[in-house]
């Protein structure tokens, strides 16, 4: 359920709801959520709109080359351990930070006196930093329940790990919905599950703009996919003929609404019903929201967050008061390269990010829109060469109005291969995790305590389910009824 100013997110009116829409079936439940945009948009006016957008880094962000020891005695350790770039390591120069330093806050003393700079292009999300908004949270990672570093070398089952460490795949997985490759529904999912029965087009609640992910998937919920220019159409029938002919246009839109009595054919005919039924829908919707700010071209990730934000300009239209949404990043496994490679990737996301957060000021929804990234692991501190190894913990970005930024959340690590917050090569042993992370995200998204461990499924093994870097609720009008 939602706390404060948001609609009680009751599980029978969720199902109450799908099971309407299951009943009506496809083409009348269309029309039914067409019916209820007027009711949803007032809903959103009177209790807000509040959206989640996970970045996710795909292959396993070099964390160390991201956020970067800046203080005298700390970067000499980062070097050392390193090397440095000119004899063939993969340390940053010292010089080359001077222009992304942090101004560390005057009541905030990290492990070790640390203070930190950000990668060298990433200077606009420095700037987001110094504003206030930008918040990194340090060593993030799966964890089962507080791990120390004898308890890890044990491995005894009573002090139980995250399964199959170090994988792609698995951890990816991991990350997205606390069980290895395979797991059915992600904590993004999870909270769209919870937030439908807010949505009166509820098929708007969750909004994949890359590839395949169990992130958004829910236990009831269905992430709606599009690409960089919004909704996912089918070409061959736009024009209502394939080939010339309207016959041919009928039989092939039979053939992908169709399945067996097959789970993944019946997933498949339910995403090609999707499109057809609501891309029209969509494209209508989008192309009456006017975005001005300009994204940089040639970025990957620039165009999945302005298609995002077209969408969420187009709330009301939708239908929709709470969202959560996916957009993604390739590229991050270099195990050689790593100076060349890494820091373009970081100017991508330094100038996706800060566009998005420009997007939303526009919009005037700073304080609703969230933004966070995620990825498969953090990297070891060690260089094998000219790159780095899968590790396991990594810091973090929170971006958004209502983040409690320019200052850090979570225990900064040691710059050591041999400290008791690693694992070996300076693989970090996580002190924040995914589950703390993602519950303190679903707080400020409106998720109450007595719901969280649908999301987080491990947060009562920890002290705290709040991190402390999102702002508090705002308390309800006075006579607000949510229902």
């Amino acid at each position: 359920m939602f706390i404060g100013n948001l609609e009680a997110l009751s599980r029978r009116a969720f199902l109450r709801r799908s099971s309407q829409l299951a009943i009506a079936g496809t083409a009348s439940a269309y029309a039914l959520g067409l019916a209820g945009i007027g009711e949803a948009a007032a809903f959103s006016s009177a209790g807000g709109y509040k959206a989640l957008v996970c970045v996710f880094l795909s292959g396993g962000n070099d964390h160390a080359n991201t956020l970067i020891p800046y203080d005298e005695y700390n970067y000499r350790q980062y070097r050392a351990i390193r090397g440095a770039s000119e004899a063939g390591g993969v340390a940053l120069s010292h010089d080359s930070l001077i222009r992304t330093a942090l101004v560390q806050p005057t009541d905030q003393i990290l492990t070790d006196d640390l203070r930190y700079a950000l990668a060298p292009t990433m200077p606009l999300l420095k700037a987001r930093f110094d504003e206030g908004h930008l918040a990194p949270v340090l060593n993030v990672g799966p964890l089962l329940a507080p791990l120390t570093k004898a308890q890890y070398n044990s491995k005894s089952p009573t002090f139980p790990r995250p399964p199959k460490l170090f994988s792609h795949n698995d951890q990816q997985s991991t990350w997205q919905s606390f069980q290895p490759e395979g797991a059915r529904s992600g904590w993004g999912g999870r909270m769209g599950d919870l937030a439908t029965a807010n949505n009166r087009n509820a098929m708007f609640t969750l909004i994949n703009a890359t590839g395949n992910a169990v992130f958004l998937a829910g236990e009831q919920a269905f992430p709606y996919k599009i690409g960089p220019n919004g909704a996912v159409l089918v070409n061959a029938l736009k024009a209502g003929k394939v080939y010339g002919s309207a016959a041919s246009s009928v039989a092939l839109e039979a053939i992908l609404r169709s399945h067996e009595n097959h789970v993944l054919s019946a997933d498949y005919a339910a995403v090609n019903t999707r499109a057809l039924d609501y891309g029209g829908f969509v494209v209508d919707a989008m192309s009456r929201s006017s975005l001005k700010t300009k994204f940089p071209s040639d970025n990957s990730l620039a165009s999945q967050l302005s298609a995002v934000a077209r969408l969420i300009a187009a709330r009301e239209s939708l239908g929709v008061t709470r969202q959560v949404f996916m957009v993604s990043l390739g590229g991050f496994d270099n195990h050689d390269n790593l100076l060349g490679k890494h820091q373009n990737l970081l100017g991508k996301i330094d100038g996706a990010l800060d566009a998005f957060y420009c997007a939303t000021m526009e919009m005037g929804l700073t304080n609703q829109v969230t933004t966070f990234t995620a990825s498969d692991f953090g990297r070891t501190l060690t260089s094998n060469g000219n790159g780095s190894d899968h590790g396991w913990g990594a810091h973090h970005f929170v971006l958004g109005g209502a983040v409690r930024g320019g200052r850090y959340y979570g225990q900064a690590p040691q710059i050591s291969i041999s400290s008791n917050d690693q694992v070996g090569q300076g693989r970090l042993l996580p002190t924040t995790s995914v589950d703390q992370y993602s519950a303190t995200l679903a707080q400020w998204f409106g998720v109450a305590a007595s719901e969280l461990p649908s999301v987080a499924p491990n947060i009562g093994r920890f002290e705290t389910a709040d991190c402390g870097f999102m702002a508090p609720q705002v308390p309800a009008p006075t006579g607000f009824n949510p229902s």
